[in-house]
């Protein structure tokens, strides 16, 4: 067959082509004309229509809404500021009343008996009652003005009953103590019917007015005991010419929230906006902002719309005229009022897309002039469609008549080439080129085609079925040798269930079906216990299988009571002897004394151990590398001794771990490790060697395994021993009391200390700590350390602080005369004081570079 312009001449190509282009011709030919002639009817009818409707729609729509804004928004929005505003205005006459009430009491205490208040009392609960709060360490009784400032309680309890605005009302005190009114006062008691400890001077209101020095407002806070939304006015106290408190009362948000709940529709938005320009009250599923009912605000000006930024300045100063600006992608009107009394704004919105509401309506009556048109169109287009029904009548016999004159020549023998085919896949014998195929096209080429593929593919299904049997025998067979392997390490855990002393952990993850890593543990006798890691050369099965031959000896070698370094040298000389794969193996070996946690290890050229001290974090052990087993004759290998403690930890692993990669090939490293290690290096053995795991896989993620993974995890408890000893290290600074006093704490728990000792020992520490922090180092930050020990026999605790700071002596200076008044008496003391009081004995010591302070008491253990 020739080709001639792409068209192969005679072929199938151009028999369907031939035929397909005369089809579509006539169709689109027909269908063209049909269609420009119906569209030159639609446009003349519809296009003036459409005009005239859209023009009339826009100009009405926005004269309309515009007028209607102008008047309604405005003012309403300046109605809602005015409201709101006034119950401000009620509550600051409050405020001012209250601190007159006060301050008079104050001025003229000479005249009047102090009133001791009451502590709060659940069974008052939902009745408005006078009570007294108080920070944590503070004595309510001590203070010099609750006693006057009690006398308010009737005039408290009457302006919070008078008033419907009104929460609660207090006077907080300079010396820590709160005097407050409401009806919530079981919400200040803990689960044991305890005051609940109230930061007083920490608060909002508090610090807020004495900031300002006259009255505040905080903006919408949350009740520190009913978790309530309220905004608090306050305004300080003062008597003898200083300022001795803050008045307060919280303002219920149901009036103000009205105002924003109520103008609350579709597309429309009320805001109250203090004076820093933070939405502080907003609609539930606000959609515009994002801002609700919370303590968390939405800064307008922070929004990088400068406009509406003059806008908020504006409507906090008077009130604003109809504005109109984008928000986001939304088009919106605005109005602003000011509220004069609190200095915030009441801001209206509306989206500009509601506006265009009355735009809709007028476009639904365009769409019925339209339909009108649209009806004339169709009867006048009657008449055309059934002419085209005709044509396209017409084209369709045609096309049936030249596709079957044209299917008897191209079809028939397709037809009985795919029954052929078919019989061959059911039956199994070969497709077979006859005769009836020479049609002198691409139907030819096709049979052709499938002639020689039926050949190669009976060649091929032979082949496939020989080398399918061969991998599944080898598949078989990896199997077997992975169980083996596995069999051989030590795999139940805990291995050794009645020994006390220590606990271990190990796995093995291989990169093949097989690996050349491995781990081993064993006792050599009662009191020693052997642990080995090592690392063969290369993967696979000669790595198995090298794998489990330096394992035997090894094991066999510590067996018969040889040292590491021993074991090591006569390990290489096995494997050099007959070694023709020159393959090699790294190994790290110890041996545990169990009674004296004495270890002796040896290194041949394996990854440095990490270890932890009971009081420290994992850290690498850089020990002594021999040459790796098997690389030359008559090696000696060197031992190190590592003394463990009780709660020290050792972690061994392969070069899997480190060397581990990610799809864009980085290291683990033996940075990551050690941080896996550290995130909780009090973990146990098997959760430490999971960390590790963990970090791996978030690190590698799905990248792929190409080295064995070995690791295992040990921790050395000790002998049992009749006392206790912890030991802590921190940064000496006022924030680590909290970490330093439950450091103690978890310690006294463990020796069931009883509550009231253990307190007296928190109060001690607690002193001797503050004065290390402030004073050890200046205004430079170093190190503390505060150990525990315990001895039960006696039941006696000794607490110990030893810093590197300047020398101080702490017991030497002379205790103070509590017998003088306060003003008469020296600086300073009351602190080692309490420590005196509270502990048995206290002593001081300066050694090794270090202030050494040792605390005692008997505690009943």
């Amino acid at each position: 067959m020739k080709k001639f312009l792409g068209l192969t001449l005679g072929g199938l190509q151009k028999k369907t082509i031939t035929l397909v282009l005369l089809i579509l011709l006539i169709a689109v030919v027909a269908a063209g004309a049909v269609s420009a002639y119906q569209n030159r009817m639609l446009v003349g009818i519809v296009e003036d229509t459409r005009t005239t409707q859209q023009q009339a729609i826009s100009q009405i729509s926005d004269k309309t809404m515009t007028q209607m804004l102008q008047g309604s928004m405005v003012s309403n929005t300046a109605l809602q500021a005015a409201l709101a505003d006034n119950d401000f205005s009620e509550v600051v006459n409050n405020i001012y009343m209250l601190q007159t009430m006060a301050e008079g009491l104050l001025e003229n205490r000479e005249n009047l008996v102090p009133v001791m208040p009451s502590l709060p009392d659940a069974a008052l609960d939902g009745t408005p009652s006078a009570m007294v709060l108080c920070e944590e360490g503070v004595d309510y009784t001590q203070s010099e003005d609750l006693g006057m400032i009690a006398h308010l309680a009737s005039p408290m309890i009457a302006m919070q009953g008078n008033s419907d605005k009104i929460d609660g009302c207090y006077i907080g005190l300079a010396d820590g103590t709160d005097f407050c009114v409401d009806d919530k006062a079981a919400s200040k008691l803990d689960e044991d019917g305890r005051p609940i400890p109230f930061p007083v001077r920490e608060r909002p209101w508090y610090t807020g007015a004495i900031e300002a020095d006259g009255l505040f407002f905080t903006g919408i806070i949350r009740d520190a005991f009913s978790g309530r939304l309220v905004v608090t006015c306050s305004i300080p106290v003062k008597a003898r010419g200083e300022t001795v408190g803050v008045a307060g009362l919280d303002i219920i948000l149901e009036s103000v929230d009205d105002v924003v709940t109520a103008a609350r529709s579709e597309g429309s938005y009320v805001y109250v906006v203090n004076d820093r320009g933070e939405i502080i009250l907003g609609p539930e599923e606000d959609d515009l902002f994002g801002a609700e009912i919370s303590e968390e605000t939405v800064d307008l000006h922070a929004l990088g719309n400068e406009m509406l930024s003059q806008f908020v300045d504006t409507a906090l100063v008077r009130t604003t005229p109809l504005t109109m600006t984008h928000i986001g992608s939304r088009t919106c009107y605005m109005a602003g009022a000011p509220m004069p009394t609190i200095g915030w704004a009441v801001i209206t919105v509306v989206d500009k897309e509601i506006t265009e509401q009355p735009e809709r309506l007028m476009l639904s009556e365009y769409d019925r002039i339209n339909q009108t048109a649209s009806a004339q169109f169709q009867e006048k287009s009657h008449m055309i469609q059934k002419t085209t029904l005709l044509i396209l009548a017409v084209m369709l016999l045609f096309g049936i008549t030249a596709a079957l004159l044209a299917s008897r020549r191209i079809v028939q023998p397709i037809e009985r080439m795919t029954e052929n085919i078919t019989r061959s896949a059911r039956t199994g014998e070969l497709f077979q080129m006859d005769e009836g195929y020479r049609t002198n096209d691409e139907i030819e080429l096709l049979a052709e085609a499938f002639d020689d593929l039926s050949k190669k593919t009976r060649m091929y299904i032979s082949q496939i079925t020989q080398i399918t049997a061969e991998k599944e025998r080898i598949t078989t067979e990896l199997s077997h040798a992975r169980q083996i392997q596995a069999a051989m390490l030590p795999h139940l855990f805990p291995p050794f269930p009645d020994r006390r002393e220590f606990d271990l952990y190990a796995s093995m993850k291989p990169a093949k079906e097989v690996g050349g890593d491995f781990y081993d543990f064993f006792l050599i006798d009662e009191d020693h216990l052997c642990l080995e890691m090592a690392d063969v050369s290369g993967k696979g099965i000669p790595a198995a299988l090298f794998m489990m031959i330096c394992k035997t000896i090894l094991q066999s070698c510590a067996m018969l009571g040889q040292s590491p370094a021993e074991i090591l040298a006569r390990t290489n000389e096995a494997i050099c002897s007959n070694n023709q794969v020159d393959m090699f193996v790294t190994v790290w070996i110890g041996i545990l004394e169990i009674s004296t946690g004495k270890l002796i290890a040896a290194n041949a050229g394996h990854e440095y151990p990490a270890v932890k001290r009971a009081d420290g974090r994992f850290e690498l052990l850089k020990d002594k590398h021999g040459l790796v087993i098997g690389a030359m004759e008559d090696v000696r290998y060197r031992e190190y001794e590592l003394q463990l403690q009780p709660g020290d930890k050792l972690f061994i692993y392969t070069d899997g771990v480190p060397e581990a990669i990610d799809a864009e090939n980085r290291a683990f490293d033996l940075g990551r490790m050690l941080a896996a290690l550290n995130r909780d290096p009090e973990a146990g053995p098997a959760q430490l060697l999971q960390q590790v795991h963990d970090a791996m896989d978030d690190f590698v993620f799905d990248a792929e395994q190409f080295d064995d993974i070995t690791m295992l995890g040990f921790v050395y408890n000790g002998t049992e021993d009749t006392g206790m000893r912890k030991t802590i290290t921190m940064d000496a600074r006022v924030s680590n009391l909290e970490k330093a006093l439950a450091f103690v704490d978890g310690a006294l728990e463990e020796l069931d200390c009883p509550m009231k000792q253990q307190m007296q020992v928190d109060l001690a520490v607690e002193e001797a700590f503050v004065n290390v922090a402030n004073y050890a180092y200046g205004d430079a930050v170093g190190p503390v350390t505060l150990s525990v020990e315990a001895e039960k026999e006696t039941g006696e605790i000794t607490v110990t602080l030893a810093d590197g700071g300047t020398p101080f002596d702490p017991l030497a200076r002379e205790d103070p005369d509590l017998t003088l008044p306060a003003e008469e008496r020296e600086i300073g003391g009351l602190g080692i004081l309490m420590v005196k009081k509270n502990m048995d004995e206290v002593s001081y010591a300066f050694r090794d570079e270090q202030n050494i302070l040792t605390m005692r008491k008997k505690i009943g253990i």
